[in-house]
């Protein structure tokens, strides 16, 4: 037994390491991005300020644009356990409304986000990579949805809630207008899954 606490103890720890050698990396890149400019810096610059070896950075990164996205994963998993862990009588567009108020608050906290967005708008390859992004999170999202309501893949509703609510994210980056966009965005959509899935 204690054999076998010792060696999880052990990967438990590898894990936080690569964790933080991961966390590490990206801030590093973010923050040399957002000092000179996406194009003017390199991976190799990047592993370096980083204190890495360059192989090891694209073992947690498999691209220059990952760099930039490092939650990706995480924002994929929040954003479908929003819909799969929702409370008792809570219907997903509700559920998906209360979580974008949260990340209009969240972002109220960031004061470097509007940066971020800068560069991630001024830069083509940063802009394509996020669209593509988006769009696996869209069917990920839309899938998860279909499930829920007992409706298939394909479902037209469950895609048009997934891309109208994702489609929310460019306009709440002001945060002035963030919460009130959310409410109007969701009301909307409450409105037309409550009709398509009256008969479900």
């Amino acid at each position: 037994m204690a054999a076998k606490q010792t060696a999880n103890e052990q990967v438990g720890r590898r894990e936080r390491k690569k964790a933080q050698t991961r966390r590490s990396i990206a801030e590093t890149a973010l923050r040399l991005f957002l000092e000179r400019g996406y194009e003017a810096v390199g991976v190799r610059e990047v592993a370096q300020e980083a204190d890495v070896a360059t192989a090891t950075l694209f073992a947690h990164f498999p691209s220059k644009e990952a760099l930039v996205f490092d939650q990706d994963d995480e924002q994929e998993g929040a954003l479908l356990d929003v819909v799969r862990n929702r409370p008792e009588g809570v219907s997903v567009p509700e559920a998906l409304r209360r979580w974008f108020h949260g990340m209009v608050e969240a972002a109220r906290g960031e004061p470097e986000l509007d940066r971020f967005h800068r560069l991630v708008e001024s830069t083509p390859a940063l802009r394509e990579y996020s669209a593509k992004m988006w769009l696996r999170h869209e069917e990920a999202l839309a899938a998860v949805i279909a499930a829920d309501a007992g409706l298939p893949a394909s479902d037209t509703a469950s895609h048009l809630v997934a891309r109208t609510a994702l489609g929310v994210i460019p306009s709440i980056s002001s945060l002035d207008e963030g919460d009130r966009i959310v409410d109007e965005t969701f009301d909307f959509v409450e409105a037309g899954w409550a009709a398509a899935t009256a008969d479900a």
